[in-house]
């Protein structure tokens, strides 16, 4: 371990959840539940960042018996423990219109998320009745996908990321992972070199890279265990309790006398 990492104690850990703290099956392992608690034991912050809205994620952080903060979608929201909505970040109207007419033009599988709801290769005829959190596309022909992601980065109002090596995540430009973390910090009042990050996917990198320590899943893309400090065990290996124990909690003892 670098200097760089033992300069702060982790103050927050945050958790992908898909390929992340979740297993294949969609379930937290009992050893990812057992350290989390060990973590909230030692006085450290355990968030939830994940791609996923508030109705998707609040039953698993209520499982954990978290009492921290939300990052939900991407960072287009940030929710407290109690269920209320700190911030929130929209897409355009005029941005969902061109999304959604993209996925018509190259006829590919979409979904789009709402303050409301999830839609999915369908959306209302009236776009303007729905606040607009996040637009994905799922697109398995690796040429059309490429093509597409070329087309959104034109629009340079996108920030384009994936969960998954075949599906594309477009919020807002600016808004991410990173961006929701440091709001959280600033509400616990601790840096973003307090923080430990742990993901899988493109949409995790932001906040891989700008934590104190950055961890990869084994199961991350490759271009996700580049950008990180540490790469821990799959997913089906329990690597989040491994991140935990190895990188927050035990760290603990480079700083007692």
């Amino acid at each position: 371990m670098t200097l760089k990492h033992i300069q702060k104690r982790i103050k927050l850990i945050a958790l992908d959840m898909d390929g992340t703290l979740l297993d294949q099956n969609g379930e937290i392992p009992l050893e990812n539940r057992q350290a989390i608690q060990e973590a909230q034991e030692h006085g450290i912050h355990v968030v939830l960042s994940t791609g996923r809205s508030i109705a998707t994620c609040k039953e698993h952080a209520e499982s954990l018996l978290l009492n921290s903060y939300l990052v939900t979608v991407n960072g287009s929201e940030i929710w407290d423990w109690k269920g209320n909505l700190i911030e929130r970040n929209l897409v355009e109207l005029e941005h969902i219109q061109w999304l959604w007419e993209l996925t018509q033009k190259h006829k590919v599988k979409t979904w789009a998320t709402s303050s409301e709801r999830l839609w999915l290769d369908q959306m209302p005829e009236d776009l303007s009745t729905s606040q607009w959190l996040k637009f994905g596309f799922h697109i398995e022909e690796d040429t059309i996908r490429e093509l597409i992601i070329k087309e959104l980065h034109t629009r340079n109002c996108f920030e384009v990321t994936n969960s998954s090596p075949v599906n594309i995540e477009v919020n807002p430009l600016g808004i991410n992972k990173a961006k929701g973390l440091q709001k959280v910090c600033e509400l616990i009042q601790i840096t973003m070199d307090e923080v430990m990050a742990v993901g899988d996917s493109l949409n995790d990198i932001s906040m891989i890279d700008q934590a104190g320590i950055g961890v990869a899943m084994g199961n991350a893309q490759e271009v996700v265990k580049e950008v990180a400090d540490f790469v821990t065990a799959s997913n089906q290996e329990n690597g989040v309790a491994l991140a935990i124990r190895n990188w927050a909690i035990n760290k603990e003892s480079l700083f007692t006398n």
